[in-house]
């Protein structure tokens, strides 16, 4: 490894952009013309560059986390001047320097590790957990909540199933947003949330009405699941508590007497991103090379709160991870790193039939799981007609599984397509009852989707 650290492929710049907004802005900062004293060592990467003002704007990357600093005014995150500092440094060249940091630089890196505690490898403790016995009557009191909100909720499924389904055509969004209002007055923002989706359903197309019922069915387990937990198996009754919205803290996990931390290294497979306007996602999904497990770290950030830093795919971690209980375990709080990110390989796959055998296995475990992360081998994308009904086919053409309807509204299909050229690939993605959702393809290096 040379002195400026193994460098980044520009995908994996590109995956940390907040938006296509910054990407396009960050791309035209990507050439050494607004940059001065541009350099890169030691797992950081700075520089200055000139924008309307007579002061330039001072960028510093820390590659490790990654993090960022610049003195812009921007509030995105990471902004534009640190993803064209970023993809300067990528494209290679005599433009990033390798060198020692400049003092401003300096002092912004040493006063993150400072702050982070992190050792020589990167690694973060994580926050001493909460007085336990506080923290129990805390939890007992927010139970007693969702059981009446739970309760109450039995009572409007009961209602309309009387009713019937077709009395709800003419209801409109405002019977579901008090519903799902009184389950956020309990506590349960996992309740919540599925209220909120039984309302979209109405009217939204043809068999809406079986739609309805099915989703009704599934929140009816869920009440029944959460009204009766004492009686479940632990690993279930950790499912439903996840479900209607019970979480454990990451630093539970991590440093709780039952913690029992994975090490492993962690090949990232991708990275999305979602903002609503008042709430940022960040999920990034990822699978031991040992082990071979899957897991989704989730974090969270508005506006004072940033977003965990990012992890483009296709870097490995030599980390710990600590799973959240439940039957079928995936989301996972990130621990001690004992060395730092690296670039890593294309990771094997598995066939169609295979990937719905995990789903399938998956939902057996957790009933009300959407879709189950899997990797795709030597699969070849085949477009609809009109641009609709796309799949993907096995390579021996045995077996065929349709996109996800949500990738009619992105460009990623056609990206797909085009990285493929009709021949076969290595895709990521969730594999689910609305069929394949694409978020990275080898080509050979990772490219989102």
């Amino acid at each position: 490894m040379n002195s400026q650290g193994e460098r980044w492929t520009t995908d994996q710049v590109l995956a940390l952009a907040p938006d296509e907004a910054s990407r396009t802005a960050g791309g035209k900062l990507a050439g050494p013309g607004p940059w001065s004293d541009a350099g890169a060592g030691d797992g950081a990467v700075w520089g200055r560059c000139t924008g309307r003002g007579k002061t330039p704007y001072q960028a510093v990357i820390d590659t490790k986390g990654p993090a960022f600093s610049c003195s812009c005014p921007s509030r995105k995150f990471p902004c534009k001047h640190a993803l064209g500092l970023l993809l300067l440094w990528a494209g290679g060249g005599d433009a990033v320097a390798a060198g020692e940091p400049p003092q401003w630089a300096a002092e912004w890196l040493a006063a993150r590790q400072q702050r982070d505690g992190r050792d020589a490898a990167g690694s973060t403790p994580s926050p001493a957990p909460a007085e336990p016995e506080a923290a129990g009557r805390r939890a007992e009191r927010r139970t007693q909540r969702i059981r009446a909100g739970a309760t109450e909720l039995e009572q409007r499924l009961e209602d309309l199933l009387h009713s019937g389904l077709a009395s709800t055509d003419g209801a409109g969004y405002g019977s579901w947003d008090e519903t799902a209002a009184r389950m956020v007055d309990a506590q349960a923002p996992g309740l919540a949330a599925r209220v909120r989706e039984l309302g979209s359903i109405v009217a939204s197309g043809p068999d809406w009405p079986a739609r309805l019922l099915e989703e009704c069915a599934l929140l009816h387990l869920l009440d029944q699941g959460f009204l009766g937990i004492d009686h479940l198996p632990a690993p279930l009754a950790a499912t439903v508590r996840t479900r209607v919205g019970l979480t454990t803290e990451p630093a539970a996990l991590l440093t709780g007497l039952d913690a029992t931390p994975v090490r492993d290294r962690w090949l990232v497979l991708a990275q999305h991103d979602s903002d609503d306007g008042r709430l940022a996602s960040r999920r990034i999904y990822l699978r031991g090379d040992r082990t071979g497990r899957m897991a989704l770290h989730l974090s969270y950030g508005g506006a004072h709160r940033p977003l965990e830093p990012a992890l483009p795919p296709g870097l490995v971690l030599d980390a710990e991870l600590a799973y959240y209980p439940g039957a079928r375990p995936l989301r996972a709080a990130l621990g001690k790193r004992h060395a730092p990110a690296a670039p890593g390989p294309v990771p094997p796959g598995c066939g169609i039939d295979a990937a719905l055998a995990a789903y399938g296995d998956a939902l057996r475990h957790d009933p009300w799981l959407d879709s189950w992360p899997v990797v795709l081998t030597d699969v070849t994308p085949i477009p609809g007609v009109d641009g609709e009904g796309w799949q993907l086919a096995d390579a021996d053409g045995e077996s065929a599984l349709p996109l996800d309807p949500r990738c009619l509204d992105r460009p990623g299909r056609w990206q797909l397509a085009a990285i493929s050229g009709g021949a076969p690939i290595t895709v990521f993605g969730e594999c689910g009852h609305r069929g394949f959702l694409p978020l990275t393809v080898w080509d050979p290096s990772p490219v989102s989707l």
